[in-house]
Formats: structure tokens, C-alpha cells, sequence
């Protein structure tokens, strides 16, 4: 069986002060060109379909367009995909009855009761079932009537809610089972400082919404979300694909493609990296003005400017755009930039409920944890 691992579409994403969509009509239309190529038994998308809760119609439209055009591609594949933190789960998970019947499973929210499994479809191949599990994004609070609480009555922890969503399956571990997840599944004996995070990502206070990748051991092969540069969960079969385009600067000279997954008998699994080539690169130029113009395209780009003297603003504005029509953004090196590190001789910027307890001074373990909630939710409504 041949399946190929997407996430992170972002349909609707700006950056910095660029509309993507024809990039992303583009790199979508190459998807599809890739698949009427390779003709993968099931596509699987996981999570972050959309770059905000409520998309534009423009997205809606892209993402309908997509769909449309990949079903008629490759008319026998199944398609699978589940919502994402981004994604708003009840839209996503409409209509399911009548798009499970043209073999496209658009799952959005968790169990919601008791009674509830997580969502599993099933395909065959000469080998036998292949068993697909699709977790959408979790929050503990979404699913505590069935994870439970705590002894004091809390939500459970992220790592506790997914292990114990899983757990709960009764995963045949002799069958071929494939996880479809979105979250932040942390590789055991890693912390999450050591995770490259890109800016394009939304991060939690204290990476509270880290799991220990040792559940999906249960599985053969686990096709995550969540995280924007391509990464491996702690093994060779648990993988991040990362976006199919960049969503921000700092995935600047990444390589972006589809992981296509082999899986023959039990045990006997292949994967290959399907490069995308985007309609135009994020590039990083840096340098004084002459020989930054001297290195003109029509990719977008993030100038840094080295000279030491002063420029006149206005003309170097102008030489800029005239040279760069992808310009996103100049940054002056010579400007003093704002140290937040906690002692001189470290280099790590501390994170934002760190630098509020450094700001507060001595909070106790009560008012972090209101402080900690309350800038979660910040970041929530303001992604």
C-alpha cells in the first residue's frame, strides 16, 4: 500500500505582508501532479488545513479547488485528513456522511463520549486490513469526560490525555496500523528546548502540550502535524513532514516535499521524500546596500543591511522594491537589538512566561499557573 503524508496547508496565510495563495495554488497543483505520477492508495492530511479558524472564502475556495481537482487525479485514492490547533474542528468535521462516500474522510473533532473511538478506517491491500487511526488536535479539556481529571479535579496533562485516547483503542499490534495525529510529539530522551520550532508555529508557555513520542510505538508508521520543519518523532517511521511551503522566514533554504510511504507486510515499510519546488523561494540576503541589490530576483526576500553609515531612507526603499518585488521586510544590523537573555553569558531568548515571571519577580507555583493559562489564551486569540 502506498500512502502519501501531508500537513500544515495553511491555506490563507499571509506572509508578513505578502498574499500566498497563487504560492500555494501552486504547490497544491504540484501535489497533484505528484500524485497522478506516483498513485498513492491513501493521501493523508494532518492537520492545519487552514491557517485560521474562520478561513476567508478565498481559502475555502483554494482548498475546494484542491480537492476537487485531487479526487478527479487520482479518482481510487482514499483521502484523509483531520483538523488541526488552526483548523476550526466542528467546520471540518461537516458533512462527513456524504464525503465518506466519495472516499474523503475529513475528520475534525476527538471522541466525545464514552462510547466514542477515535475515528479508524480501514483499507485493504493484498497483504491484509491497514488500519488508519485519525486523532484530530486535542486539548485536555476536550475530551476529560472521557480521559478523566486529576485527584484535585484539573484537566489531565497533554502527554496524559493522548496516551490515555490511545491507550483506550486496544491497538492489534500484529495488524498493520498507521496514526494520523496533530501535536507536539516529543522523541523520549529530548527535551523540548532541543526542538528546532519555527516562527510560523504557535508554541504553549512551558511547551505544556508536549507528548512523549513513546506511544506511537503501537504503531507502524505515525504521519504527523504539527511542526513545520520536517522532523523525526524519535524514529524512523514516525515522522513530521513539515509545510509543503514555507510560512515564514525562518524556514528560509528548507527543502519542502511529500513523504511517501511504502508499507508492505508487517514490519516491511519503505519512505521517500518527494521534493515540492515552490513558485518562488524565501531567501535571507545579507550584506551592505550595493552588494545587496546586486543579487536581485524575484523571490521573497528578508533584507539585512550591514552598512555602517547612514543611508537615505526614501532612495533605499525604492532601490529595494525595484530590485526585490517579493520584498517582505529590511532589517538595519547596525541597530542595537533588545537583549532578553536572563544572565549575560547566555544565548537562549527566554520565552514569554518566562520573561513575565523574571518581570513579576517571586510568583508562587499558584500564580504561575494562572499567569501561564492566561498567555496561552492570548496566543490562542491572537494566532
Amino acid at each position: 500500500m502506498r500512502i502519501f503524508h501531508l500537513s500544515d496547508l495553511h491555506i490563507g496565510l499571509k506572509l508578513i505582508n505578502r498574499d500566498l495563495r497563487e504560492d500555494q495554488e501552486y504547490i497544491l497543483d504540484q501535489i497533484i501532479q505528484k500524485a497522478t505520477e506516483k498513485v498513492p492508495d491513501a493521501i493523508v492530511i494532518a492537520g492545519d488545513i487552514y491557517d485560521k479558524a474562520v478561513p476567508s472564502a478565498e481559502a475555502v475556495e483554494v482548498f475546494d479547488h484542491f480537492i476537487g481537482k485531487l479526487r478527479n487525479a487520482v479518482s481510487d485514492s482514499v483521502i484523509m485528513m483531520i483538523s488541526g490547533n488552526h483548523d476550526s474542528a466542528p467546520r471540518v468535521n461537516c458533512f462527513r456522511s456524504v464525503l465518506d462516500r466519495q472516499k474523503i474522510y475529513m475528520i475534525g473533532m476527538p471522541p466525545q463520549t464514552e462510547e466514542d473511538q477515535i475515528e479508524k478506517v480501514v483499507l485493504q491491500d493484498e497483504y491484509g486490513p491497514v488500519n488508519f487511526y485519525l486523532l484530530p488536535f486535542v486539548k485536555p479539556s476536550m475530551v476529560k469526560l472521557i480521559t478523566g481529571t486529576d485527584e484535585n479535579g484539573n484537566n489531565l496533562s497533554y502527554n496524559d490525555t493522548i496516551h490515555r485516547l490511545i491507550e483506550r483503542e486496544q491497538v492489534d499490534i500484529n495488524q498493520r496500523n498507521i496514526l494520523v495525529s496533530h501535536q507536539f510529539y516529543l522523541p523520549m530522551g529530548e527535551s523540548a528546548e532541543e526542538v528546532e520550532r519555527m516562527d510560523s508555529e504557535i508554541r504553549t508557555v512551558g511547551n505544556i502540550d508536549q507528548v512523549s513520542a513513546d506511544i506511537l510505538q503501537k504503531f507502524d508508521y505515525a504521519a504527523l502535524g504539527h511542526i513545520h520543519k520536517p522532523m523525526k518523532a524519535g524514529g524512523e517511521f514516525y515522522r513530521y513532514c513539515g509545510t509543503p511551503l514555507a510560512c515564514s522566514v525562518s524556514e528560509a533554504g528548507q527543502n519542502k516535499g511529500i513523504i511517501m510511504v511504502d508499507i508492505k507486510q508487517k514490519g516491511e515499510i519503505t519512505t521517500e521524500v518527494i521534493p515540492l519546488e515552490p513558485l518562488r523561494q524565501i531567501k535571507v540576503i545579507k550584506g551592505d546596500l550595493e552588494s545587496v541589490l546586486a543579487q536581485r530576483c524575484k523571490d521573497y526576500v528578508t533584507v539585512i543591511l550591514t552598512d555602517k553609515v547612514d543611508l537615505d531612507v526614501i532612495d533605499m526603499q525604492d532601490r529595494l522594491r525595484l530590485a526585490f518585488p517579493g520584498l517582505l521586510e529590511i532589517r538595519r544590523e547596525t541597530v542595537r537589538q533588545v537583549d532578553y537573555t536572563r544572565h549575560a553569558d547566555s544565548e537562549r531568548e527566554l520565552n514569554p512566561f518566562e520573561l513575565c515571571c523574571q518581570f513579576l519577580g517571586n510568583a508562587d507555583a499558584e500564580e504561575q499557573e494562572i499567569l501561564q493559562e492566561v498567555i496561552n489564551t492570548v496566543q490562542e486569540v491572537t494566532k
